[in-house]
């Protein structure tokens, strides 16, 4: 089983959101399956999100997209992004 796991902080967490969910069929073409998505109990617009992933490379090739970046950018991520891929 493997997984795919980002940490980034977002302007505002309700308009982050928006665009997320309007990106769900480029993941779901991906592979990736939504299990978890959390906000830091210290600060609201602090995002983790783990996917399952059905297949390790085509998860490493959604992350390292530019549509992936692009989304990001317009939906008002403000860091680098932490994204690690993970297996069990």
């Amino acid at each position: 089983m493997a997984f795919l796991l980002i940490r980034h902080k977002v302007r505002d967490f309700k308009t982050w959101k928006t665009g997320y969910d309007g990106h769900q069929p480029k993941r779901t073409e991906a592979g990736l399956t939504e299990k978890y998505l959390l906000c830091s109990s210290d600060d609201a617009n602090e995002v983790v999100i783990l996917f399952e992933a059905q297949d390790l490379k085509r998860a490493k090739a959604f992350a390292a997209s530019t549509d992936l970046r692009e989304k990001m950018q317009e939906v008002g991520v403000v860091d680098k992004p932490d994204i690690y891929f993970l297996e069990n």
